[in-house]
Parts: structure tokens; C-alpha cells; sequence
């Protein structure tokens, strides 16, 4: 400060301290009132300086983003430099950004504070809003914040994906396993087209429910065909029928259309079945012959102990017959 202006503040100070009460008084409130309005507009300063530029956008835009929601956004530990983008956006996609049922910037707030990605969310409502698929903002928020990409979801919706079953990624195979009535296994990969259900998408079932249930019924499909000839001629009547179940219920996806994309004859699961349990006949049959000659061989020999054992007897019968006949002789009960 140069010392000719430190000059004119030391005079005019001693002319407010010469001068009357009344015109002290006067000038003191003026001095208080000047510098209100100077510190109100070094913080409007402040703040345009810091803000200017985005509420320019928003302004230009007619994005309805007003100067103290941004020093608000501040306080809040909101980042300006997302939610006011958002907000354009939506204002540029003709969106609703009423303060009352529309996207408000506070609502924007309220779901950034909640960890939800705004950016994304409103980029999910535009280009539902364009496919005219019915997506608000509540709903939009509740699936992001339920930590599905809903932006994705919405893709899906207009553009079905295709889903590998099995999926070689998740489970490590390549194809499913059936076997038809007749014994013959067949290997079947298939493609199943499926679009986001947005209704159920909160809550619902995801890819893998959908693939183990597409899995499961076409391994049903197939052990239900009495031959593997008729799977072969018309795999379309295993999509159909795998289709008409109803697959899709409580997911969050709506299955387009079932596609067999390959089917390859695999072993016949039957005859070598078959095959097992005649050897396994054989040698049951095997164990019982052995058995019963075991039984005979035994019994042979207990009925040779037996012959042995009359023999025996009959030679000590035999031995017996002389004394007999001595001892008649003695007793005069035989004469010659």
C-alpha cells in the first residue's frame, strides 16, 4: 500500500472520529452494510470463479442446475463435475428433469451419495428412452445400486445376447452328455438367445440358472426319445420342447430362442452296459459251478469216508465169524 492511500484512510478516519455522534453513527452503518455487500460478492466472486464454468453449461443447456446447488455440492462432498454432465444429458435427451417427479439434481445427489454411477444410469434411461423401453429413474437407480450393470442390461434388451450351454468358461465342458432310450449317447452343444428382463431384474435369476436349466431339460428331452435316429432327423423338437417349458421364469432373462448347434453320436452307452452285465452273468455263473463242483468233490469224499468206513466194519464182522464158531463148537450148539 503506498503511502499517500495509507494517508487518505488515516485522514478519514480522524474526520469520522471528529466528526458529530449523529454523522458517526450514519457512517458507521454504512461502513457495516459495505462490508456485508463486499463479502457477499467476494463469495460470489469465489464462486463463480470455481463454478462458473459448469453453471454456464448448465445454464446454456437449460439444465435447471442452479448457482447454490453447486456450492451445496461442495459442502455435500458431491462432484459437481459429474452430476452436472448428467444433468445436460438428460435435459438434451428431452428427458423429464422436473424438480418435483422428474430427475432433479437432487435425486442425481442422493444416488451418487449412495454409491450408485450416475453417468451410467442416466446414459441406461437415455437409451431405453429411445429403444421406448419403459425404464424410470427409481428403477434405473434400484438395479445399479443392486450392483447390476444396468446400462448393460439395457443393451440386452435391444440387442439379445447369445449364451453358450454349456459354457466351457464357467463349467469346463464343451458339450452335453444324454443318452436316448435305445442306449446311444449324444453330445449336443447348444445356444440359447436371451434378452434382460427388466421387471426381473432385481431379484431374478442370473446366466447360470439359465444354462443349467436349459441343460437339464434337454438331457431329459433326449432320454425321453426312444432313438437316437429321431433326435438326429429333427433336433428341432428338442429345442421346442426345451422352449415350451418355460425356462425363464424368476430370472432376469426372457430366453428368445433354443438353438441346437451341434449333436455327435457318441458310444453306445446300452451295449456296453449290456456287455458288462453278461460278463458279470459269467462270472456269477462262473462262481456257482465252482461252487457246486467244490460240493461234489466234497461230497465224494465224505462218501468214499463212508465206503472206508463199512469196509472197516465188515472186515471186524469178518474176524468175528471164526470165534463165533469156535465158541458154538465149544458150546456143543454145532456138530460135525
Amino acid at each position: 500500500m503506498s503511502n499517500f492511500a495509507f494517508g487518505q484512510i488515516l485522514t478519514a478516519g480522524l474526520m469520522v472520529a471528529q466528526a458529530k455522534p449523529e454523522e458517526s453513527g450514519i457512517s458507521l452503518w454504512v461502513f457495516v452494510v459495505a462490508g456485508v455487500v463486499a463479502f457477499f460478492a467476494l463469495v460470489i466472486f469465489i464462486a463463480f470463479l470455481v463454478y462458473g464454468k459448469l453453471w454456464i453449461r448448465s445454464f446454456m443447456s437449460s439444465a435447471d442446475v442452479s448457482m447454490g446447488s453447486l456450492i451445496g455440492m461442495g459442502f455435500r462432498k458431491v462432484r459437481p463435475t459429474i452430476i452436472v454432465p448428467a444433468k445436460i444429458m438428460a435435459a438434451q435427451a428431452k428427458l423429464d428433469i422436473g424438480r418435483k417427479n422428474g430427475i432433479s439434481t437432487n435425486r442425481l445427489e442422493a444416488h451418487y451419495l449412495a454409491g450408485g454411477d450416475v453417468l451410467r444410469v442416466i446414459n441406461a434411461i437415455i437409451a431405453a428412452h429411445r429403444a421406448g423401453i419403459d425404464l424410470d429413474f427409481d428403477r434405473a437407480a434400484a438395479i445399479d445400486l443392486a450392483g447390476r450393470d444396468v446400462l448393460d442390461a439395457v443393451k440386452t434388451s435391444v440387442y439379445p445376447k447369445v449364451i453358450d450351454c454349456p459354457d466351457p468358461q464357467r463349467s469346463g465342458k464343451n458339450v452335453l452328455s444324454a443318452i436316448s432310450k435305445d442306449g446311444v449317447e449324444l453330445r449336443i452343444r447348444a445356444r440359447v438367445t436371451v434378452r434382460t428382463n427388466l421387471e426381473q431384474l432385481i431379484g431374478g435369476a442370473t446366466e447360470e440358472t439359465i444354462i443349467a436349466r436349459v441343460g437339464e431339460s434337454i438331457i431329459s428331452s433326449i432320454g425321453s426319445s426312444d432313438k437316437h435316429q429321431d433326435v438326429l432327423a429333427n433336433p428341432d423338437r428338442i429345442s421346442k420342447a426345451v422352449l415350451e417349458r418355460g425356462l425363464d421364469a424368476h430370472t432376469s432373462f426372457e430366453i428368445v430362442s433354443i438353438d441346437i448347434a451341434d449333436v455327435d453320436v457318441g458310444e453306445n452307452i446300452g451295449a456296453r452296459l449290456q456287455a458288462d452285465q453278461a460278463e458279470a452273468d459269467t462270472r456269477v455263473a462262473r462262481a456257482n459251478a465252482e461252487k457246486r463242483r467244490a460240493e461234489a468233490i466234497a461230497m465224494e469224499q465224505e462218501m468214499k469216508a463212508d465206503v472206508a468206513a463199512k469196509k472197516a466194519e465188515l472186515v471186524r464182522a469178518e474176524a468175528e465169524v471164526p470165534n463165533a464158531m469156535a465158541g458154538a463148537f465149544r458150546a456143543g450148539n454145532i456138530r460135525s
